[in-house]
């Protein structure tokens, strides 16, 4: 499952730069939000959420300090479906500076293993 040189990774961090928060201000929350995703694992896969691929965008971290992230799950029929938004809001929001926290859940396009990062291929054991 490497990834093809042809192939790029999406920054999931894209949105962020589009804020009225100095850059390095900007960069530590960024940084901080990251580090907060890290810590929700999905109960049924050793990994945690970020390096799963879950987390398609972190879509802006506005002048107020509100941060929008769109995520997925491994499958739309997640034990967890109704669980896991609320987990990362709370972690998210435990984040200093943050305002608060929207979650979007969405589907498209659909989780696939590609999406994992070489850290959690290998915590899957399937590197």
């Amino acid at each position: 499952m490497s990834l093809d040189a042809t192939e790029e990774k999406v920054d999931v961090r894209d949105g962020i730069v589009h804020s009225a928060i100095p850059a390095d201000e900007l960069a530590r929350l960024s940084d901080d939000i990251i580090s907060a995703l890290k810590t929700v694992y999905d109960p049924e896969i050793p990994a945690d959420i970020f390096e799963l691929g879950l987390i398609y965008k972190i879509d802006d971290i506005e002048d107020d300090r509100m941060v929008k992230i769109d995520m997925t799950l491994t499958a739309p029929g997640c034990p967890v479906a109704g669980e896991m938004p609320g987990w990362v809001e709370n972690a998210v929001s435990a984040v200093e500076g943050v305002s608060g926290v929207e979650v979007r859940m969405t589907f498209d396009p659909p989780w696939t293993p590609d999406r994992m990062s070489e850290e959690a291929q290998v915590a899957v054991g399937w590197y």
